[in-house]
């Protein structure tokens, strides 16, 4: 059963119609609770479902169909407005459920911070997690003026967790000094600017190893993805995004759940956020769902 019984048919391309039967489960963490500058990202996981209708099912790069993967589309997650705590908790409770129910866990945001509870799950089943994550900014921040909760703190949360070792940040060109020397000091893999080239160099490290891998939409360039809260320039090309997640597929890495977030439809008057982000929905479940 989805979320919401009164859905209004608004799901994914190809979605399949029945939970049980269904390897993947895609789901909308609709959140933007902490943004710092430009709200709007709970719209986000809505508007890509959406837009998806005018994708093709087929992908000419990897030669799969989305038919070829079973995936629900169970909507997106009721979360208490302004409530960070609460949505965590419930965002963490939903993930356990699916992955005892033996589920791909493929979320869509919403604010970075909704990666924070999904990836603490995930670690609870893959204690050998790894994570790849992608963005324009560090997301290193113990807190964000006084608030630890904050969409500037989920990847520093993370790495406390798995331990920084184990995180891979690519395509970083933004964040405080401190982060930066954070990482370098405790060991984390972060590669500024480029994407492609580093992540190459370490995915035969990664091979054989359950990883998680997040993507914020804003590790494009603006001009690629207008459309999202914090925008920085000096990006890269959504070719090099969707070669990177190609890299992935083509790995023996072992993709055991993923995310798309910060795309906020608000700022996206071309929609050309949002058609990229479900291309990139489409790339990713065809190549990482075995």
């Amino acid at each position: 059963m989805r979320f919401d019984e009164a859905y209004s048919g608004n799901v994914f391309i190809g979605s399949h119609p029945d939970y049980e039967d269904s390897r993947v489960v895609i789901y909308g963490m609709p959140m933007d609770w902490t943004s710092s500058y430009r709200p709007g990202s709970r719209f986000g996981p809505k508007r890509i479902r959406e837009v998806s209708i005018g994708l093709e099912e087929y992908s000419p790069y990897l030669d799969r169909e989305l038919a070829e993967v079973k995936f629900f589309d169970a909507g997106d997650i009721p979360l208490p407005f302004g409530n960070p705590q609460r949505s965590i908790d419930l965002i963490e409770a939903y993930i356990q459920t699916l992955l005892k129910d033996g589920k791909f866990p493929f979320g869509l945001g919403g604010e970075h911070l909704v990666s924070w509870p999904v990836i603490k799950a995930v670690y609870q089943k893959y204690p050998d997690l790894a994570v790849i994550h992608f963005d324009a900014h560090t997301d290193l921040r113990t807190e964000y003026e006084g608030e630890p909760l904050s969409h500037s703190t989920p990847i520093r949360k993370v790495a406390e967790l798995i331990q920084p070792k184990h995180v891979y940040s690519f395509g970083i060109r933004s964040g405080m000094k401190e982060e930066f020397d954070w990482a370098e000091k405790n060991g984390m893999h972060l590669s500024k600017f480029e994407v492609l080239e580093p992540l190459k160099k370490v995915l035969p490290e990664l091979a054989g190893r359950p990883v998680y891998v997040t993507i914020d939409i804003d590790v494009l360039d603006p001009a690629f993805a207008p459309g999202t809260g914090t925008v920085d320039a000096g990006g890269i090309t959504s070719k090099e995004l969707l070669a990177s997640i190609h890299a992935i597929s083509g790995s023996d890495v072992q993709v055991v759940g993923c995310d798309l977030v910060e795309v906020a439809p608000i700022y996206d008057h071309s929609e050309q956020t949002a058609n990229t982000a479900s291309k990139l929905v489409r790339e990713m479940m065809l190549g990482w769902v075995k």
